[in-house]
Order: structure tokens, then C-alpha cells, then sequence
């Protein structure tokens, strides 16, 4: 797994970035992810969600994750990584309001790592295809992340 945590801000500390690489690492293990598979994650003020989200999703809110895949489906590598198995496959990029993270920890009565926890697995499956749209596909989405979640010890 090639990580590469953005925290310019120190929104969170360096124990709890140790904590973000074992759990990115223990979602990609869950998942079966290549070895050589990449990801950034960058944590940002409510203030730069808000206008990361309205610039490019023309929403005008803050939001608590946002996800921008490099492979969103519609482009197929199958016949790269044939040619070339050890290809790096990028996922792309999660932005995560740590603020609104720990709003919604309070909301929900959940602990901040649980909610961190949840917002970090929820872009991942979002990055590798996973959607909550249509019924019967967020019940895929929201049981795979629930059983991440419980496995590596964050129940509700």
C-alpha cells in the first residue's frame, strides 16, 4: 500500500495518522487490494470541504468526505495490468473534514475514531466502486463497511 496522508493543518496528530495507515491497510488486506495500490487522503478545514465541494460538485455546503476516484469505471485498465501485472493502481483521492467529522461523532454519539473510522471506509469503498444510490446497492456498500469496521474493532 503507498499512502500518502496530507495533514498541512495538523488536524490530527501523529498517533492518530500511525492509526489512519493501519486502518487504510486493514481495509485494502479486507478488500484484497494489490500490494502496489495508492492513496491519498487529505485532511482539511470545514471552511476548504465547503469550497472544494461547491467547486467541483456545485454543492454549497460543507460536507464530511469527499471522493475523487483517478479510475472511475468507465476507462479500463484490465488490459495494462494484463501486460503489466505490478502496475500501481491509483485510487485517487479522499478529502476529510476533520471538523465535521467530529460534529458528526457528537451527533451520532459515536467516538471520533468511529466516525473517522466510518468516513475513511466509506470513501475507500467509494473509491474502488461502491455506491449507496439504489436500495440494493447501498445494502452492499453499508454492510462490507460495517463489517470493516467491526472486525478492525470500531462498533457502534
Amino acid at each position: 500500500m503507498d499512502l500518502e496522508i496530507f495533514n498541512d493543518d495538523k488536524l490530527i496528530d501523529e498517533k492518530r495518522e500511525d492509526w489512519v495507515k493501519k486502518l487504510v491497510q486493514f481495509t485494502f488486506d479486507d478488500l484484497e487490494l494489490k500490494d502496489s495500490t495508492e492513496l491519498s487522503i487529505h485532511f482539511v478545514t470545514k471552511d476548504k470541504i465547503h469550497e472544494i465541494n461547491k467547486k467541483y460538485r456545485d454543492v454549497d455546503r460543507a460536507t464530511d468526505v469527499i471522493s475523487f476516484a483517478i479510475n472511475d469505471g468507465e476507462d479500463s485498465l484490465d488490459f495494462i495490468e494484463s501486460q503489466i501485472p505490478d502496475l500501481p493502481v491509483d485510487l485517487g483521492d479522499l478529502f476529510i473534514s476533520v471538523e465535521i467529522v467530529d460534529e458528526h461523532a457528537k451527533d451520532y454519539e459515536h467516538s471520533f475514531d468511529r466516525e473517522l473510522g466510518y468516513t475513511i471506509v466509506h470513501g475507500i469503498l467509494h473509491l474502488n466502486g461502491y455506491d449507496h444510490i439504489k436500495p440494493e446497492d447501498e445494502k452492499v456498500m453499508i454492510g462490507l463497511q460495517e463489517k470493516i469496521l467491526s472486525a478492525y474493532g470500531l462498533e457502534k
